[in-house]
């Protein structure tokens, strides 16, 4: 099993660690801990590289099980290394990531509208939700109080809870579908305090106030009640 740091610290650049296995068909490593996010819930793994002694390793993709898919020779296994992540794309992406929760929070709050869907890339992204209809005027609406809530200044907290203690937890799921596995005894929970609650694995900042001036740069009908909003986020 790999200790995974990021589930506790989206904030650490730099790690230490030890090789425990190569992946030749996928070019990749598994590492005893790590701090490069594999991806998920729409956000994109993290990139940076490895260190070994005077060799560096690029770490080009993350997948899943944190294998760290890497271009070029492996490290050896049993080897010690220090991992870095490329920080300005991960601080980037927990910036969008952020405003993503704010805006699904507002939606929640004022319209109980529930996600149907995500995606996210660096500084921009996307959010269906179920709407029967979404006036101009309501997206205008949005679009202020998405703001207001970064000027707030809320802060953002991580929690590891037991499943049972979790799902007590009243909308604790936003999706439309439950895409928690039974399998799954520990539940991670991203708050933006007075705002939003939910199950979540992403990597995020800790207050509002960094994440910056989000934009609703269009908007369109999905079919039937599923409406896209996309955002850009101020670089």
């Amino acid at each position: 099993m790999t200790e995974e740091l990021y589930l506790r610290d989206s904030y650490l650049r730099e790690f230490e660690a030890k090789v425990l296995s190569h992946d030749i068909e996928n070019k990749g490593v598994k590492l005893d801990r790590t701090a490069f996010y594999p991806g998920g819930g729409g956000q994109p793994c993290d990139i940076g590289k490895l260190c070994n002694g005077d060799s560096d390793y690029e770490v080009g993709k993350v997948m899943r099980g944190n294998l760290h898919i890497i271009d070029g020779p492996l490290p050896p296994v049993g080897s010690d290394i220090q991992g870095m992540i490329d920080w300005e794309r991960r601080y980037k992406l927990m910036r969008t990531h952020t405003a993503m929760h704010i805006l699904c929070g507002v939606v929640w709050r004022d319209h109980q509208a529930s996600v149907t869907g995500g995606n996210m890339d660096i500084l921009s992204g996307r959010m269906d939700f179920e709407f029967e209809r979404l006036a101009p005027e309501v997206v205008v609406e949005i679009e202020e109080k998405i703001n207001l809530e970064v000027a707030a200044a809320r802060d953002v907290k991580i929690q590891i809870l037991p499943r049972s203690v979790a799902f007590e937890i009243p909308d604790l799921i936003r999706t439309k579908i439950n895409l928690l596995p039974e399998a799954i005894k520990e539940v991670r929970t991203v708050e933006i305090v007075g705002l939003d609650l939910q199950a979540d694995g992403g990597t995020h900042v800790a207050n509002t106030c960094e994440v910056g001036t989000i934009k609703i740069s269009k908007y369109k009908s999905k079919g039937g009640i599923n409406k896209r909003l996309y955002v850009e986020i101020d670089g």
